[in-house]
């Protein structure tokens, strides 16, 4: 009995350690990254207030594309190499660091509520969880595994590099939890076994993580359809340049109407949102107002030796971007420059890879 009350107070201490490790990041945030809370005073052009949205958005989005930016460099380092070569700590580091300079951005735009600020330290903890796990996983048994292995990888794995491709892709347009990963289950049960080592393995640590994917994607399905219900899929924009016709065949735009001489057009949001807005600035066309606000946040990535020259507006962090070389620029400027900006750098790597809506 000893020796049990003695392995359960450690495993206690264990987990209370672990908890304080992951509220660590949050407390900070609380603590020292928030700014003075100015409140916005632009009067909006789009008159329906059900398609105006808080100005501090467009910076506090970011922390959720931060883990689909991780996904892409997870799925361009299975290109080549295996999971354990991946930088699961300097991701973690990323979502943390640049959460804490976009809070201090947001204060000057009105700053975020609380359910936001809770959103992002849920995710945040969630997020640091998994990769945790991951890496303590991937770099340890993982690694010899695959040592064992070779250099010629096992059809496991090329299911595991195929999903990691489909699912970053999938996460830019469509919450996680709706991602099928049953499917991508049955595709490694049935990937035939060329190595029993690491074909085994493979089937055991990725079919448990996927599977534990599915049982909580469920629970956070069912806890999104009993509280905020599904996230609005459309947006509404104001732009000058270009004349409802030209606009309209542009496919994804919804034209509204006129407004003060300008047209009111409606889009889905999310990476097509950041598609409609290029062509638009390439037809001609400069946006003038997003969802009631005049301020906007860009992500733009640069390669080491390739700096992106006369960059409007003011970079408010710097992202090393796991997986691949070069960082990612996050950028604010004003939403009537945002055109410019889609006509001088080009929607590529490195170049422009997301306009942030709120």
């Amino acid at each position: 009995m000893r020796v049990v009350w003695k392995l359960l107070k450690w495993s206690l201490a264990a987990i209370l350690l672990l908890i304080l490790l992951l509220l660590s990041p949050v407390a900070y945030i609380e603590a020292f990254c928030h700014g003075e809370r100015t409140e916005e005073r632009y009067t909006p052009l789009i008159k329906d207030a059900a398609f105006h949205r808080d100005e501090a958005n467009t910076f506090l989005t970011y922390p959720e594309w931060h883990i689909v930016y991780a996904y892409d460099g997870l799925a361009q380092t299975l290109k080549t190499g295996d999971e354990y070569a991946f930088d699961y700590f300097s991701s973690v580091k990323g979502f943390w660091t640049s959460a804490c300079a976009l809070t201090k951005i947001a204060d000057a735009h009105g700053g975020a509520d609380s359910a936001t600020r809770m959103t992002i330290h849920t995710i945040g903890v969630s997020f640091t969880l998994e990769m945790l796990l991951k890496a303590a996983y991937e770099e340890t048994i993982g690694r010899l595994t695959a040592t064992l292995r070779g250099e010629k990888k096992t059809p496991q794995d090329q299911v595991a590099a195929g999903m990691a491709v489909d699912y970053a892709a999938f996460l830019r347009q469509t919450p996680w939890y709706k991602y099928p990963f049953a499917s991508q289950i049955r595709k490694l049960d049935e990937a035939p076994e060329t190595d029993p080592v690491r074909g085994r393995e493979r089937r055991f640590a990725l079919g448990t993580e996927w599977w534990a994917k599915t049982l909580y994607a469920g629970l956070i399905a069912n806890a999104v359809a009993g509280t905020t219900g599904p996230a609005q899929l459309e947006i509404r924009s104001v732009v000058s340049g270009l004349g409802p016709s030209e606009l309209a065949g542009i496919p994804g735009v919804k034209v509204i109407g006129e407004n003060g001489g300008d047209v009111e057009i409606e889009t889905p949001r999310y990476d097509l949102f950041t598609k409609i807005l290029v062509e638009i600035a390439q037809k001609g066309g400069t946006i003038r107002e997003i969802a009631g606000n005049d301020d906007i946040m860009v992500s733009v990535t640069e390669k080491p030796d390739l700096a992106i020259p006369g960059l409007p507006g003011t970079v408010i962090a710097r992202v090393h971007r796991e997986g691949f070389d070069g960082n990612r620029l996050l950028v604010a400027l004003k939403v009537n420059e945002l055109a410019s900006l889609l006509r001088i750098i080009p929607l590529a790597d490195p170049g422009v890879e997301h306009v942030f809506d709120y």
